[in-house]
């Protein structure tokens, strides 16, 4: 806990300025908003899971002032009730379901869920010529620019506009979920649209969830040098120079403030580092409080395996295991959002 006593305060900060600072520094300013998005439908299984759900697969187009780009986009939803809660999950592939994704098991517990591999989007290289980044970046890209983390967080915050036009869903009810990478994609993403409800970000670790200062299990300067496609160019400043940050990682939980936020870890993950997770958390608190809202509930010690807390706005659950997104993490997820 002493690791708390002397990082930065985004307590008075307007959530704009917030997230103003978290991309100068580190993800990178994202593009405009798209001027208009379309969805067509591809393919339709209505013999999901016994008939109990139906499963789309869409394909969106992105028009921006530098063209157009489509990619696969993949709707399941219960055939009964409604309407639904969403889940909007950035995924490792472009598969429902999946390794990552128990399609079924989230429509039988009566969630809706809009899908996309992130790779279908640009690739996770520094190539920054292919896909979205080919047509956002026609004439180059350069440092000033942001990254392909942004990248990604912008095409979820489309996803997220097109969900509010279905009929379906439960507009206060939508939530991102994103594993590792993707798990600081979702976050990002949530601190630039308030009307998310809900953040579930698994192992997202260094430049997600994790504080920077102290942390000896993924240092910045690591991502800097072998991830450095991920950020702008500020972010490269400050390898091996935490402590020069304007702000610490608790700022990015701060910033998704009025929503809620569900960090999920594992023990044995050996890159996320629950620990400097949980005390982000504990940071991030004050910022909820401040707000009128109550922020993370948790005991005066270090979370353990196999503990969920889940009385605030901010929760967090911890696993055995390593890094993976498994079945008890999105059934931990999915107890947080129904309390």
């Amino acid at each position: 806990m002493e690791r708390l006593q002397h990082l930065p305060s985004p307590l008075g900060m307007p959530r704009e300025e917030i997230v103003s600072l978290l991309q100068k520094e580190e993800y990178g300013f994202l593009p405009p908003k798209p001027e208009a998005i379309s969805v067509r439908e591809i393919e339709r299984d209505e013999r999901f899971g016994g008939g109990k759900a139906v499963l789309k697969t869409l394909e969106m187009t992105l028009a921006t002032e530098n063209g157009s780009f489509s990619f696969p986009l993949f709707y399941a939803a219960p055939t009964s009730g409604g309407p639904f809660p969403l889940i909007i999950h950035i995924n490792f592939r472009p598969d429902s379901p999946d390794l990552f994704m128990p399609t079924e098991e989230l429509t039988d517990n009566g969630y809706a869920v809009l899908s996309f591999g992130y790779e279908t989007v640009t690739s996770d290289n520094d190539d920054f010529t292919n896909g979205l980044a080919g047509v956002i970046f026609r004439n180059g890209h350069t440092a000033a620019d942001c990254g392909k983390i942004a990248l990604w967080a912008w095409t979820t915050l489309c996803v997220f506009d097109y969900a509010l036009t279905l009929p379906e869903i439960q507009k206060d009810r939508i939530s991102l979920a994103g594993h590792s990478r993707l798990g600081k994609t979702v976050l990002l993403a949530g601190s630039l649209e308030p009307r998310v409800s809900c953040v579930f970000a698994n192992a997202s670790g260094t430049s997600g969830a994790a504080l920077f200062r102290g942390n000896t299990v993924e240092r910045l300067k690591v991502l800097a040098d072998v991830r450095p496609y991920w950020f702008t160019g500020n972010y490269q400043h400050y390898a091996d120079r935490e402590e020069a940050l304007p702000f610490d990682q608790h700022f990015l939980l701060a910033a998704n403030a009025p929503h809620r936020v569900f960090l999920t870890s594992a023990i044995d993950d050996e890159w996320s580092d629950y620990e400097s997770e949980y005390l982000s958390a504990i940071a991030a608190s004050s910022y909820y409080e401040a707000a009128g809202l109550p922020g993370f509930v948790h005991p005066d010690r270090m979370i353990q395996a196999g503990e969920c807390l889940g009385s605030g706005m901010i929760g967090m659950f911890v696993r055995p295991g390593r890094h993976f997104l498994s079945r008890d993490d999105w059934h931990a997820f999915m107890a947080f959002e129904k309390g």
